[in-house]
């Protein structure tokens, strides 16, 4: 239940606080005191679109907070997977809009996303309407409704897997069943594609291998040259060389040997210097010996192998690994063309057994809500003969239709306002006032299934009578043993019934207009009673009605 509301900053409301109490509560005021306001900071705590406009003029933000106590086990435990374990079966939520746009949650103090605000809200907090009645008009919804009161949980779960299922199957059928010649322009494609690529016989990294030796054979005589020049340098040079060089500086340092001190050691180090120069010299001789030949010829083989790979990589990849990638591909899908005709059949088969699991599925699923809808109709209609439409006929319709997302049923809400006429769609016939009515029926039947904790009436007394909307709150009263709820409203028949009253006032502070909120008892209750009772002055007689009303219920 709705403990407690702290509203700031919103429209003339600069800040007011509201203690809730169990059982029924209304809000009364004059036309334009408010009373709208303290909805729409609801619905901005519910996470509904609200417009930044209603920021108090001058300050940056508005603030809505509210205390929910005495949550039920099963959303405790929701809220607990969720991560947001509530001690004594309580939390604050709050939400605060900036002049800038911006929209901050939080959830006992912690930051949530809007997504989770309205999860977590939505079973919380219930609204219902003016525009919660022309809900009620659009067809599309009545299935939704049905099946709030059914909980056919574990048939629709059943029907919606299998459902799925063979909208995945028919998918693949029409993608293999597509037009015969599309089918095989696509065969030749890739069948040209495939012996294309395996023409070249391609390697992979065959372009990079071939790219360094062309670039070698490119520069094969400046390579012999400094080859050739090198060579003589080490080992090759007629007249004097490294390698002479030092194996006279090797003989002269051995005839040192018992002269010099570490003479042999010098010795051995010259030795392994000359070896390595006569290896290095013999490696630098094999390179000059690669190329004996004119490279011309190979490098215009290169040449063209290399440009075969360009016109490659423009039709299949950037590299010749992606051109074998590419190839794999359309051998794959060449195969699948190839064995489309056994896929096919398979699909088929498997598209026939689906739908008669879908069609046996959707058959529980429906028996399911033509129960309820029996239930439904039941309960409509005994609490419309109480709200003094005793011949008003109601029914939920549920009638076989194409299997679809939501099942093989359309389910209409019908009615007939008076005798002898057929039931038709309320959207043709319902009134204003009997649509707050049937909302208020389907409301007192449903409301022990949608598990909300505090149910919100907005104005539901529009369009009736003073008789109606005496019955209308005694409704209220009897559906607020099951749940909280509060009603704002501009009937004193309903607003005399309630165990809790609140009067929104509208004053002028400091040249502003500000909005308050009034918890009445008493005589200032009999007094707000009497007020909306009319009269350009309250009158004794209309205090005693007020009182007579009061009294009435208790």
């Amino acid at each position: 239940m709705l403990r407690s509301i702290h509203i700031e900053n919103v429209a003339v409301i600069r800040r007011a606080d509201l203690e809730f109490d169990r059982g029924f509560s209304t809000l009364t005021g004059e036309t334009g005191a408010g009373k709208s306001l303290i909805i729409d900071s609801i619905n901005l705590l519910l996470g509904n679109r609200v417009s930044r406009e209603i920021i108090r003029t001058g300050e940056e933000q508005a603030t809505v907070s509210a205390v929910f106590e005495e949550l039920s086990p099963a959303l405790c435990t929701h809220l607990e997977e969720m991560g947001f374990p509530c001690e004594d079966a309580t939390l604050m939520l709050q939400r605060t809009l900036h002049a800038d746009g911006r929209s901050r949650v939080r959830l006992n103090g912690q930051m949530i996303t809007q997504a989770m605000q309205k999860e977590i809200a939505g079973r919380l907090i219930s609204i219902h309407g003016q525009s919660d009645s022309q809900r009620l008009l659009q067809k599309c919804n009545h299935i939704e409704l049905l099946d709030a009161f059914g909980k056919p949980s574990a048939e629709k779960s059943a029907y919606v897997s299998l459902y799925t299922e063979l909208q995945e199957t028919m998918k693949k059928l029409k993608s293999i069943s597509s037009d015969e010649a599309e089918k095989a322009r696509l065969y030749e494609m890739l069948k040209y594609q495939i012996e294309d690529i395996d023409a070249a016989k391609l390697k992979a990294g065959e372009e990079e291998a071939l790219e360094k030796e062309r670039d070698r054979l490119a520069n094969a005589e400046q390579i012999n040259r400094q080859i050739h020049l090198a060579y003589r340098a080490l080992r090759g040079g007629e007249k004097t060389n490294a390698y002479d060089l030092i194996r006279r500086a090797e003989l002269a340092i051995g005839a040192l040997n018992g002269l010099v001190e570490d003479a042999d050691a010098l010795c051995e180090r010259l030795v392994a210097a000359s070896s390595e120069l006569e290896d290095v010299a013999e490696i630098l001789l094999g390179y000059s010996e690669e190329d004996t030949e004119d490279p011309s010829a190979r490098i215009d083989q290169i040449e063209a192998r290399l440009d075969g790979i360009s016109k490659l990589k423009r039709k299949y990849g950037n590299s010749i690994e992606e051109i074998l990638s590419f190839r794999a591909e359309a051998a794959l899908r060449l195969e699948e063309l190839a064995c489309s005709d056994e896929t096919r059949i398979a699909l088929e088969e498997q598209a026939k057994r689906l739908t008669v699991q879908a069609k046996k599925a959707a058959s529980a699923l429906s028996e399911k809500r033509r129960r309820a809808a029996e239930e439904i109709t039941k309960g409509v209609t005994q609490t419309l003969a109480f709200l003094d439409m005793p011949k008003v006929r109601f029914a939920v319709s549920v009638k076989d239709a194409p299997l679809s997302p939501s099942g093989a049923d359309e389910v209409e809400f019908l009615i007939a306002s008076n005798p002898g006429e057929p039931l038709l769609p309320m959207i043709k016939i319902a009134s204003g006032g009997e649509l707050s009515r049937i909302m208020l029926a389907l409301r007192s039947v449903l409301n022990d299934r949608e598990g909300a904790g505090t149910v919100i009436f907005d104005e539901i007394d529009t369009g009736v009578s003073g008789k109606t909307s005496r019955k209308i709150g005694i409704k209220l009263l009897e559906t607020s043993a099951d749940a909280q709820v509060l009603c704002v409203t501009h009937s004193a028949q309903i607003a005399s019934l309630a165990d809790t009253h609140f009067r929104i006032v509208k004053e002028e502070r400091d040249g502003r207009a500000e909005t308050d909120v009034l918890r009445l008892d008493g005589k200032e209750r009999v007094e707000e009673i009497a007020r909306i009772l009319g009269g350009i002055e309250i009158t004794e007689a209309q205090r005693r009605a007020a009182e007579d009303m009061i009294n009435e219920y208790r």
